[in-house]
């Protein structure tokens, strides 16, 4: 735990740019919303205190920032008069001594390393301000970084900077890092810019070269500082943030044929030597094994796959499948809720929901367990080796014992013991020499 950081995390921003109801911050991104990121950043940097900004009324943000950050705070930002205005909101659950980071709900990409680069660095220059520096490859619209002897001595607004300035300076992210115990005096500092009506945290900068306190700043990638302000710019990021991930797990070992049609999400577990084939997509909560295969065109969500499993193509696996060793899942199928044994097979055209199979087993094609009834789910067993042939409807609550035989086209009611053969299907009756007459019954039907 560092016992000398608190970080505040501005979020109060309604995201108009947007273009739908749903707040900036809660838009999806890999499996968490964008403040998750965030709030993943700020966790690896393990802050005795962290506040969330938000506006009053967003409290569905709230929400989500208690679940996936317990310990965080939530101070409430009313009306929402500028960055600056936004820290003064959480001014008072700020203690007074160590660093405080300031940090945006909608700039996800931001790395812990990156962060604590910028937090170490105030500290060991005992800086009253630190403030992360970037060069994308697009400046425009940026703030300026004016530098004298390496001290940071302005944040220039892009129409006020000068040709040289907008060529040459870093650009500003807006990530700051400032002595908490300086903070109170540079936030009373900032004044009402009347243009706007806000109060510009960046102003904080000239407040601290003013009293000769010393200002720097950390240049960090480009990447790290991208904000999110409209659907584009989600899109962007995530594709940002997708390249990263595919990356990571290449250079692990994993095969990706084609890794810019794999879509992961950030909790994503694949180890090496699986194989993800182009079109994969792997929401929340997946982990698969070495060995595995996961085919084309897939798409999978908390589930667990095991070693040498084989999964698609066009397979669905939703949250609570489980394929253990070498079981293996095809093309059409959807499994879901349910446990697939060693060895066991569901190849094609099947849905498999709140079942346990067991190893070696194997589903025909058709097969469907009908686990809800139009008000619970209820349970199908299937024992070790048996075999279901293909268009079976397995009604739960029902078992088929280990070893035993369910006829094709059947439907099954009733527990089958293990070793059994199981029949449940009309009689079938053949009238010889019937079918042109059918025909000309038939035809005569729709001539009238």
């Amino acid at each position: 735990m560092n016992q000398s950081l608190s970080i505040v995390i501005l979020a109060a921003g309604k995201g108009t740019r947007m273009r739908n109801p749903r707040p900036k911050v809660l838009h999806p991104l890999a499996g968490l919303p964008v403040i998750g990121h965030v709030l993943a950043t700020a966790g690896e940097l393990a802050p005795t205190t962290l506040v969330v900004v938000l506006a009053d009324g967003m409290d569905d943000v709230a929400e989500v920032v208690g679940r996936l950050a317990p310990g965080a705070q939530v101070a409430v930002q009313e009306p929402q008069l500028g960055t600056g205005h936004a820290v003064m909101a959480a001014r008072a659950l700020l203690p007074g001594r160590g660093t405080v980071l300031v940090l945006y709900g909608d700039t996800p990409l931001l790395s812990g390393t990156t962060a604590a680069r910028l937090v170490q660095a105030r500290a060991e220059a005992d800086a009253a301000v630190a403030v992360l520096g970037m060069r994308p490859p697009d400046p425009t619209g940026y703030g300026r970084l004016r530098m004298v002897d390496g001290r940071l001595v302005e944040i220039v607004e892009e129409r006020h900077a000068d040709a040289e300035l907008r060529a040459t300076a870093p650009c500003n992210s807006g990530i700051m890092a400032f002595d908490a115990a300086r903070l109170a005096v540079l936030l009373d500092a900032l004044a009402l810019r009347p243009e706007k009506g806000e109060y510009y945290l960046t102003d904080a900068v000239a407040a601290a070269v003013d009293r000769g306190w010393p200002v720097i700043a950390v240049e960090g990638p480009w990447e790290e500082g991208q904000g999110i302000n409209s659907q584009a710019q989600l899109a962007e990021v995530a594709g940002m943030l997708q390249e990263r991930l595919r990356g990571r797990l290449l250079d692990s070992g994993v095969t990706m044929e084609a890794p810019g049609t794999v879509f992961l999400s950030v909790d994503s577990i694949v180890a090496p030597g699986a194989i993800l084939e182009p079109y994969v997509v792997l929401g929340p909560g997946v982990r698969i094994a070495a060995g595995a295969v996961v085919h084309a065109f897939s798409h999978l969500e908390g589930a667990v796959v095991g070693p040498g499993c084989s999964v698609g193509p066009f397979a669905r696996l939703r949250p609570g499948a489980d394929l253990e060793e070498s079981a293996r899942v095809g093309n059409f199928v959807e499994v879901k809720a349910a446990r697939l044994g060693r060895g066991a097979k569901a190849n094609h055209l099947s849905y498999v929901g709140d079942a346990e199979v067991g190893a070696g087993a194997n589903l025909g094609a058709g097969t469907i367990t009908c686990n809800y009834d139009g008000f619970a789910k209820h349970r199908t067993q299937v024992g070790a080796g048996a075999f279901i042939g293909s268009n079976t409807a397995l009604v739960a609550p029902v078992r088929v014992g280990a070893g035993s035989i369910v006829a094709a086209g059947s439907t099954i009611t009733a527990d089958v013991p293990d070793d059994a053969l199981a029949v449940a299907r009309e009689r079938q009756h053949t009238l010889p020499h019937r079918a042109a007459a059918l025909r000309a019954r038939l035809a005569a039907r729709r001539g009238r």
